[in-house]
């Protein structure tokens, strides 16, 4: 039988909820929480804490949580690169930067067009090494997550750094607020959430999906789902193409051909997931004011 923590909304959904586990309580005491990376060589997990200006770390072999950077220029979004670095997304910085293996920070954008990017969301590497990320503008609208300022950008979009010159370009420009992101697990289809919800009345609360050329340029852009309840923010996919996402209740998760089949109820708004755990199978979530955990009958699509 399944727990509380999980509702069943179609059968084929009890193939990755077990029974027999229990949703995790890892960490309270953070205000907004963010942007989770986990880091499998030393089985540990980074994630924001965006009002507090900080960064914590889960050590996985022992439960202790401690704080990893403060300040941070308000972190949001992060990802391992294929070198095993963490690239990050930050509102006060209004930039992606990485973390060397030295233990210095390299700025990989700040500009588009001469101009200073909005406050970069969400954060993903492709196989060949390019990195994509959006740049909505939640870090400057106020002084809570980043600095009040005006944007200087036309609009919020999705870029894509070049791997070979560092050239960075827009491939999406057609979005009010777009947010998280994410590869199929062939890499063949883009999914990028807009939250625009919370700028324009009635406005995107949903998740779309391009398809990726082998150039890195993109087609389509339909609708994959809509949000039941609240916003979609940040996401991740499954080996099967499962996509699993934050949502105003816990995790969603749909299908790839777009269908609700269950959530995990967390109480609290989530605002991202990230597989981890020696195996991948374990769902850490950021909600809120938690870092809760789960472990999952199915595995997180293998990184780059």
């Amino acid at each position: 039988m399944l727990t509380d923590a999980f509702e069943v909304i179609d059968k084929s959904f009890t193939r990755y909820a077990m029974g027999n586990v229990h949703l995790e309580t890892l960490y309270e005491g953070t205000r907004w929480a963010e942007g989770p990376a986990y880091f499998p060589a030393g089985k540990y997990l980074i994630w924001s804490d965006i009002p507090n200006d900080r960064l914590l770390r889960y050590d996985e072999t022992n439960g202790v949580v401690s704080e990893f950077l403060k300040p941070c220029r308000n972190h949001n979004g992060h990802t391992v690169d294929r070198e095993g670095r963490l690239v990050a997304c930050e509102h006060r910085g209004r930039c992606v930067s990485r973390i060397e293996v030295d233990g210095s920070t390299t700025i990989l954008a700040d500009r588009f067009d001469g101009k200073r990017l909005n406050s970069p969301n969400d954060v993903i590497v492709k196989s060949d090494g390019s990195i994509w990320f959006t740049d909505p503008t939640y870090g400057i609208d106020g002084e809570y997550e980043g600095d009040k300022a005006e944007a200087e950008q036309d609009g919020s979009y999705v870029y894509r750094i070049d791997p070979d010159t560092g050239a960075v370009s827009a491939v999406i420009t057609d979005m009010v607020k777009p947010n998280g992101l994410a590869f199929s697990p062939d890499e063949s289809l883009l999914y990028v959430a807009d939250t625009g919800a919370t700028h324009v009345e009635n406005g995107p609360r949903h998740i779309r999906t391009f398809a990726v050329s082998d150039s890195g340029t993109l087609s389509g852009g339909d609708i994959f789902a809509t949000s039941d309840i609240g916003l979609f923010d940040g996401f991740r996919v499954d080996v099967h193409g499962n996509i699993w996402t934050s949502a105003g209740d816990g995790v969603h998760c749909y299908t790839p051909e777009g269908d609700l089949i269950g959530k995990i109820l967390t109480g609290e708004v989530v605002a991202n997931v990230e597989f981890g755990g020696i195996k991948r199978n374990r769902l850490f979530i950021c909600a809120t004011t938690t870092l809760r955990a789960v472990y999952l009958n199915t595995q997180g699509a293998p990184r780059p």
